[in-house]
């Protein structure tokens, strides 16, 4: 049949995944590094994914394709909240036990990361523990008055001085857009955020443009949960040096 639906540039996606948590009924999907449309009969052809697309990759195209199927979009949606890893609350890990999971609190025994003498090891800034946003729980204490760090997890092998200028009393939270599931990463932030008191949010990002792709989630996030902390994001190149900090309102 002749109908509306979504068509992405394959040459103008970087892969962020921003499109992913806009679109209901879960027909766009982060495949190989690109947004790609999982099958025509989840699009409803509405286009609530095109606002959120940084690099105006999606557009709305008339031609042939398969009928809308609002069915097929419920049976699909509920298998994929059933899978291992696709529960807003559960990882993949933490549905079989995986020790990685554990909660912990780290203590740092009150050392100073800059204290530390030449040739002696330097004292690790962490303070939690899971840090890997598909592994981190959304209830746990360290995000109690936290101050939160959401970092792409290429950020720390750039930055040399990673635990000492950014990490220091903050609750620390990695993850790759581009390869993660960042529908996953959407609704577990929105949690994180609405069932913690978190102080204030910054982000970390690298200077490639699928990395910004966390910014976007944490303000898509954010708003969701209905809080109204600033952002400060900085980003970071890939000799390490910081390019831009700025607040986002």
């Amino acid at each position: 049949m002749l109908r509306k639906v979504v068509n992405i540039d394959e040459e103008k996606c970087n892969g962020c995944g921003v499109c992913v948590p806009s679109c209901a009924e879960g027909a766009i999907r982060v495949i190989d590094g690109k947004a790609r449309l999982v099958s025509e009969t989840y699009c409803d052809g509405l286009g609530a994914c095109l606002a959120e697309c940084p690099q105006d990759a999606i557009s709305i195209e008339e031609r042939e394709a398969d009928a809308f199927d609002e069915q097929a979009v419920e049976k699909y949606l509920a298998a994929q909240q059933a899978a291992p890893g696709r529960s807003a609350t559960s990882s993949p890990s933490e549905l079989r036990g995986c020790p990685g999971s554990a909660i912990h609190v780290l203590g740092r025994d009150d050392v100073e990361i800059s204290s530390s003498k030449p040739g002696e090891p330097i004292p690790s800034a962490l303070t939690n523990w899971p840090v890997q946003l598909t592994l981190a729980p959304v209830k746990a204490p360290y995000f109690d008055g936290a101050r939160l760090l959401v970092v792409g997890d290429c950020v720390p092998f750039a930055l040399a001085d990673f635990h000492q200028r950014f990490l220091t009393d903050r609750t620390l939270l990695v993850g790759c857009p581009k390869l993660d599931n960042v529908d996953l990463y959407h609704r577990k932030l929105a949690q994180i955020l609405g069932q913690n008191d978190i102080r204030s949010i910054e982000v970390l990002y690298m200077e490639v443009p699928c990395c910004f792709g966390l910014v976007h989630l944490l303000k898509l996030a954010r708003d969701e949960a209905g809080q109204d902390l600033p952002i400060k994001i900085t980003k970071i190149d890939i000799r390490g040096q910081i390019l831009e900090t700025q607040a986002l309102e």
